[in-house]
């Protein structure tokens, strides 16, 4: 027999609370303490582990569900699922705790229990693309990166029932769009509405409809919303009025930050414009610029100070270093994360002088303005809120709930805001809040291996390219090439290609061809399977495999269009292999087997339909029509055969269609 007891000399720091190990149990074991008002640091593993609560009350938080917890409580936590005990009681919580390896439950669960396990499926989730910049349409870069991707996320959430909506805007009072004013001489509210509205048409000819699409400066509730969440920043004590170092242009006095100033970065020494490095990520304060120099002129700008609202940014580094074990944190944001906390202090300011923008309640502002990245952090539950009243949930900006689960996507130069700045920012404003964020980052998109720039007016248009015609094939190469992890090129000869070759001379080949032989030799219908071979059973299973790896490359814990894209592609290039070994024997004796080779293809077919819809929704509803299905509304489990005595009309379908060609004179 192996007895153990409560020892608190033995305990040490671990997982932000007090542990200590007891050997000798088979499985790993130990004590746990945490004191009054503490609680452990959210964490996962591959372990299964079981608290028995002996002593004291406290919470279990697991993926944003709260449990009480008191002696006698028996909690086991499966692996990957992320938890949190925490004290709610005067006296220390005391747990005994049990852990060991079950290597197949672990696979299983990283393999096909993310929705339960991170709770997807029981709770709203809010996918939200970056609002853009109104000072321009939408280019590919722009298409290709958060837009796309929380469309397809969405798609494929609801296919598995999940209730999800995408959540996006257009960034009114952004400094960016009071240049462009300044340069077509319009007022910066008249720009702001014309490229929104240009925006919004835009993602529609993408097939990318928002649920909510909140235009910052027409919404007549927002600015309010905006003050009083900015005064829960004062009230709470750590943001108010300082005075630090600031540039200011040397001949009109006039206030420099953002668009008006560039220099070196403080960070990588690169080339930036002020306050945000796109290169490496970083924030700088404008004054900390290596030779500065002013957008109107080109000169030195002259340094002094201002006083603005500021955020000690450098006290929250435990709080974002915790925050970023909640969710999914590609290690980008940490790194990012580990450079920003390494210097002593980031005194960050929040409101700016400016006469665009919406300025605070508190006395003494004067003619600032809330700088628009904070606001955007406001921006979001706003958005929460006015997509709740349409549904008749009563979600409120000013109550944001625990069990809400937020999935963001932005560009690598937006990751200060959202994986660093926010955080704070709800700590601050919701203290009692641990809000549950997802974080899917992109890299920029290139054209001519140079960034695509809406002021440079080096891009590709989505307007210039997008019709009803084109846009399946533009979403599938945009989803096989955007920039993930690593930047990548837009090349207009590779997407013709892709066009020509892979989607019109492979994909709808084949399916022309499936449906040329159904015709001919089964009038135009799904036949029933007939004889099995080794082989026919052998490309079920691969059909099997394909459905999981893109329902894996689709889903929250490792999306990725790209690789979804390559999976699609193979649905087809393994039914194009399997064909071209399956109708070689001839004769009454092969009818059986073929009839079962047909019914396989028509299997992948299906298949396909389905697994393209997030990506491809209108090819994939074609298809499915094509096929004598409904659109796809339910995510296949397996694959299937079609019923047999189904009519088809595959084979004068089109699905894609080659580029006009322009004539030039010459012709």
């Amino acid at each position: 027999m192996k007895i153990t007891h409560y020892e608190p000399a033995a305990l040490s720091a671990a997982f932000g609370i007090d542990m200590s190990a007891v050997p000798g149990f088979g499985p790993g074991a130990g004590w746990g303490r945490v004191p009054a008002g503490g609680a452990s640091d959210p964490h996962q593993h591959d372990e299964i582990e079981v608290f028995v609560i002996v002593q004291g009350t406290g919470d279990l938080l697991v993926d944003g569900e709260r449990t009480p917890a008191a002696p006698g409580t028996v909690a086991l936590f499966e692996p990957f699922e992320t938890h949190v005990i925490e004290n709610t009681g005067g006296e220390d919580l005391v747990f005994f705790d049990l852990y060991w390896r079950d290597p197949p439950h672990a696979a299983r669960a990283a393999l096909a229990g993310a929705a339960e396990r991170r709770r997807f499926g029981q709770r709203p989730v809010f996918v939200f693309s970056t609002p853009p910049t109104p000072n321009g349409d939408l280019h590919l870069g722009h298409l290709s990166g958060p837009y796309l991707g929380a469309d397809a996320f969405v798609r494929f959430q609801r296919l598995n029932g999940v209730a999800a909506w995408h959540l996006t805007g257009s960034d009114d009072f952004q400094s960016y769009v009071a240049e462009r004013a300044r340069r077509d001489g319009r007022a910066p509210a008249e720009t702001a509405a014309h490229f929104s509205a240009e925006i919004a048409a835009t993602l529609a000819l993408m097939d990318i409809r928002p649920d909510q699409y909140t235009v910052t400066n027409a919404d007549p509730t927002y600015p309010d919303g905006l003050r009083a969440f900015f005064s829960r920043l004062v009230d709470s004590g750590s943001v108010g009025p300082r005075s630090t170092p600031a540039l200011f242009d040397a001949e009109t006095g006039d206030y420099l930050y953002e668009v008006d100033v560039s220099g070196g970065c403080p960070g990588c020494s690169g080339p930036t414009s002020g306050n945000i490095c796109e290169e490496c990520g970083e924030p700088n304060l404008c004054a900390d610029l290596a030779e500065p120099r002013t957008r109107r002129t080109g000169a030195a700008p002259r340094h002094g100070e201002a006083t603005r609202y500021c955020l000690p940014l450098h006290e929250f580094r435990d709080d974002i270093a915790a925050h970023h074990e909640l969710g999914r944190v590609p290690p980008r944001l940490r790194e990012l994360a580990q450079r920003v906390f390494s210097g002593d202090r980031l005194d960050l300011p929040l409101t700016h002088p400016s006469d665009w923008g919406v300025r605070p309640a508190e006395d003494g502002a004067g003619d600032q303005v809330v700088w628009v990245w904070p606001e955007m952090s406001y921006g979001f539950l706003h958005g929460i809120e006015t997509l709740g009243r349409g549904l008749g949930k009563e979600w409120r900006a000013d109550a944001p709930e625990q069990d809400w689960k937020i999935v963001h996507f932005f560009g690598y130069d937006n990751s200060f805001y959202h994986s660093l700045l926010y955080p704070a920012l709800y700590k601050l404003a919701f203290p009692g809040w641990e809000p549950d964020i997802d974080y899917h980052v992109n890299e920029f998109y290139l054209l001519e291996h140079q960034k695509f720039s809406t002021s440079r007016r080096h891009a590709v248009w989505g307007k210039d390219v997008l019709t009803e015609d084109s846009v399946d094939a533009v979403r599938f190469f945009l989803a096989r090439t955007r920039p993930e992890g690593r930047r990548t090129n837009f090349d207009p000869a590779a997407y013709e290609t892709v066009l020509a070759d892979t989607l019109i001379g492979t994909w709808q080949r084949w399916l022309n061809d499936l449906g040329t032989r159904l015709d001919t030799g089964y009038g135009g219908q799904a036949p029933d399977a007939g004889v099995w071979t080794p082989e026919h059973t052998a490309f079920l299973a691969r059909l099997g495999v394909r459905l999981a790896a893109v329902t894996q490359s689709l889903g929250q814990d490792g999306f990725s269009l790209n690789q979804a894209a390559g999976e699609l592609h193979g649905i087809v290039e393994d039914v194009v292999r399997f064909t071209e070994g399956a109708y070689l024997a001839a004769g009454p004796a092969e009818k059986d087997r073929t009839r079962t080779a047909i019914a396989l293809e028509l299997a992948a077919a299906r298949l396909l339909a389905r697994c393209a819809a997030p990506v491809m929704p209108r090819f994939a509803g074609r298809l499915a029509a094509a096929l004598g299905l409904t659109g796809p509304e339910v995510w296949p489990d397996v694959p299937e055969l079609l019923p047999a005595g189904t009519k088809v009309t595959l084979s004068d379908a089109v699905f894609f269609h080659a580029p006009e060609r322009k004539t030039t004179a010459d012709d």
